[in-house]
């Protein structure tokens, strides 16, 4: 059954008066199903497993689906590898929970580091890929197919994971997506899944925001829960909460409550724009998250006033 846009209560029909056995999307579609009032009583027994792609997705946003005993398969490619490199089969969708899965059939993929060589097992990296169906370059534009591949025809994907002792892929971030904060890399994926264990929180997105002492801090936005209703967590409510979970300098320094994210037309959260317009023109809710505490444990306090449209 193809649809010509998302609509979540057109979903939960299909799946209870079709029988849908599979279902196909991205990270957004299925949190927006999660947090639908009909998640509870909705019936959802024909759906076997779903596929996702695009983006990172939380695991405990998974493990709710495998409580339904829905299987949650994972897929990881690009437009330039047609599209696959990796996918996760229902057989290992539990003890691989949050995994892309392992190359498909005569593709290869490895984890490089910034000096081209290949990460050990668990260790961050780009990742690159290797195969008949990576493309053999750009279009009219060799600068950018000399820029993404390397000798042995390697393409770079620009994306940050790495691979575990069984060789199955976790995706951490897009390289561009990453920041540095006091010379530490964050990866906004890992944050954002953290928020995303907080149930008065929806949706999440975190993006660099300039800062003169540590060239850049965290700034989230947060779409709360329908469950939270006119009580939403406080900046510092949020911060004690990452704080149990993430290394201080991971924690966002700022935090707006927006009704929504800017998303592509596949439904991906538009980054972009959250950086450049300052988040919808959401400041009027941004909160440090405690101007008194440290990013790290030796830091000094972070800067009372939020960032401005250059964040």
């Amino acid at each position: 059954l193809l649809e010509s846009k998302w609509n979540v209560d057109r979903a939960f029909d299909a799946i209870e008066h079709e029988g849908l056995t599979w279902m196909a999307g991205v990270t957004t579609m299925f949190a927006d199903m999660l947090q639908s009032p009909r998640w509870e009583s909705a019936d959802l027994s024909s759906l076997r497993f779903v596929n996702s792609g695009g983006a990172p997705i939380p695991v405990s946003l998974i493990q709710e689906y495998q409580a339904k005993d829905i299987m949650f398969c994972q897929g990881y490619g690009l437009t330039e590898t047609s599209p696959g490199c990796t996918f996760l089969p229902a057989a290992f969708a539990l003890d691989k929970a949050g995994s892309a899965g392992r190359a498909v059939p005569f593709t290869e993929v490895e984890v490089r580091d910034a000096s081209g060589n290949a990460c050990s097992a668990g260790v961050n990296g780009e990742i690159v890929v290797r195969g008949p169906n990576v493309t053999s370059g750009y279009w009219n534009n060799q600068a950018a197919t000399d820029a993404a591949f390397s000798p042995g025809g390697w393409f770079h994907t620009g994306d940050i994971g790495y691979l575990d002792a069984d060789g199955f892929l976790f995706i951490v971030d897009r390289l561009k997506d990453m920041f540095i904060s006091g010379g530490e890399n964050v990866y906004p994926a890992e944050v954002e899944s953290s928020l995303f264990d907080h149930p008065a929180v929806a949706e999440a997105a975190v993006v660099a925001a300039a800062d003169e002492r540590w060239g850049e801090v965290g700034h989230a936005f947060i779409v709360v829960s329908a469950e939270a209703g006119s009580q939403p967590p406080s900046a510092a409510k949020l911060r004690e909460f990452l704080l149990a979970r993430l290394a201080k300098y991971k924690v966002p320094q700022y935090f707006d409550f927006v009704e929504s994210l800017p998303r592509t037309g596949s439904g991906k959260v538009h980054k972009v724009s959250l950086r450049t317009t300052g988040g919808l023109g959401a400041h009027a809710n941004t909160s440090p998250s405690d101007p008194t505490t440290p990013n790290t444990d030796n830091s000094a306090p972070a800067p009372a006033a939020p960032p401005k449209d250059n964040a």
